[in-house]
């Protein structure tokens, strides 16, 4: 029997504290890990509980992040509570496994803290790791803060391991920005934190002898397009009332609210910024304090990536003239993933939109209350002449001459 830890009502954490007491919390059974910055605390957090008997689990160190996400994959399959943490290029040596985990209905948890890609080599945040998932199948919840980065695993977990649902969730935080930000961060205590998610039920578990299974089957052109279809259409009509229910439970848990789609002052705004991670209350800052000069702003922050939100973020644009797509990420030749999902929302809105990219904060720059400031004042010339007046695409806070897409 694992011992219990006294926490404080209020603990000033980082991120990479919040995530791993989370885990620590609902009793992971299996951790294989691998360390990379900027996430490594949250495991080392991890088998540092583990040593001190605060966890009845097992802590497998492997050779390389690839290899972590294979031992996540065989602890599940043979039917325990599983979960790891990783960044960056750990992330992407991930990825052939995270379809794996996926398709074979695994509900691990996945906590990734948001680093650049390589190269140039980087170890700051920003979304790049996160857009390289968005297409594997999994979850994806975004954390604005340490507190949200505790909360949204219990709610991940709760999720994931629905037996309506069984699929991996991922858990993202901005490196250092958030993992390495201390701040105060309401708890709860052991048993709350743990009958919130319940005791771990398997499903389809190798274990289970009695019923045998197979997992990592091959499927070619006979079932294959088949078994997507059904990870898909789960994906897209399961996850979202099960979120909202672990949303609403919470919420009456704890008095903390989470939405699908966060909107902040958005019911009379005339232009919004759509943006993820710690730039949503940086964003919320600079509308307060434009609002206060007469100006209708608003923010929508994202915290459910996969599924995309469609209906949610839909309902939240209703009578916005301009909106302002915020992405993390080097969009390489195109536009950034947030336009063009925000493209494909809005086109069949039946309103006129001036829809305009922003490419900010690559390997950790910083995104400033005056670029903020900027970019709205660009937003509400294009509101008023219901067209752009600027470039559709920009890059924010790029040293030498301003470069942007007409």
């Amino acid at each position: 029997m694992a011992d219990k830890m006294e926490l404080r009502d209020v603990e000033v954490w980082d991120g990479n504290m919040a995530a791993s007491q989370a885990l620590r919390q609902v009793q992971i059974d299996v951790v294989a890990a691998y360390p990379i910055t900027p996430s490594t605390p949250i495991v080392e957090n991890y088998g540092n509980y583990l040593a001190n008997g605060y966890i009845d689990g097992e802590f497998v160190m492997v050779e390389s992040e690839h290899a972590a996400m294979s031992g996540c994959i065989g602890a599940a399959a043979a039917g325990g509570r599983v979960a790891t943490a990783t960044s960056s290029q750990g992330f992407a040596l991930m990825v052939e496994t995270l379809y794996q985990a996926s398709g074979m209905r695994l509900p691990i948890i996945l906590n990734v803290v948001n680093r650049a890609l390589a190269a140039p080599l980087n170890v700051n945040g920003d979304h790049s790791d996160m857009y390289l998932g968005r297409d594997s199948g999994w979850i994806q919840f975004d954390a604005y803060n340490p507190q949200h980065a505790y909360d949204l695993n219990f709610i991940a977990f709760r999720v994931a391991e629905d037996h309506e649902i069984r699929l991996p969730a991922m858990v993202h935080q901005d490196g250092f920005l958030t993992s390495h930000t201390a701040q105060g961060v309401k708890t709860m205590d052991d048993d709350t934190a743990y009958n919130f998610v319940g005791e771990f039920k398997p499903m389809n578990d190798m274990l289970d002898l009695d019923h045998p299974v197979t997992h990592g089957v091959q499927t070619e052109e006979d079932w294959h397009f088949e078994h997507k279809a059904r990870q898909h259409n789960d994906l897209m009509t399961k996850v979202f009332p099960k979120i909202e229910a672990a949303f609403d439970a919470f919420e009456k848990m704890t008095g903390r609210r989470y939405n699908i789609v966060e909107t902040y002052k958005t019911e009379d705004a005339d232009a919004v910024v759509v943006c993820m991670g710690t730039s949503v209350e940086t964003a919320y800052e600079v509308a307060d304090e434009l609002r206060a000069d007469g100006k209708k702003v608003g923010v929508i922050g994202i915290r459910v990536v996969r599924p995309w939100p469609h209906a949610q973020i839909a309902e939240a644009l209703k009578g916005i003239k301009a909106i302002g797509a915020l992405d993390r990420s080097s969009p390489n030749g195109t536009f950034g993933m947030l336009y063009n999902e925000l493209a494909g929302t809005v086109v069949n809105s039946g309103e006129v939109k001036v829809l305009t990219n922003y490419v900010y904060g690559l390997g950790g720059r910083d995104l400033t209350k005056v670029h903020l400031r900027e970019i709205y004042a660009e937003l509400l010339a294009n509101a008023e002449a219901g067209k752009p007046t600027t470039p559709l695409q920009q890059l924010i806070g790029v040293r030498g001459p301003k470069i942007s897409f007409h």
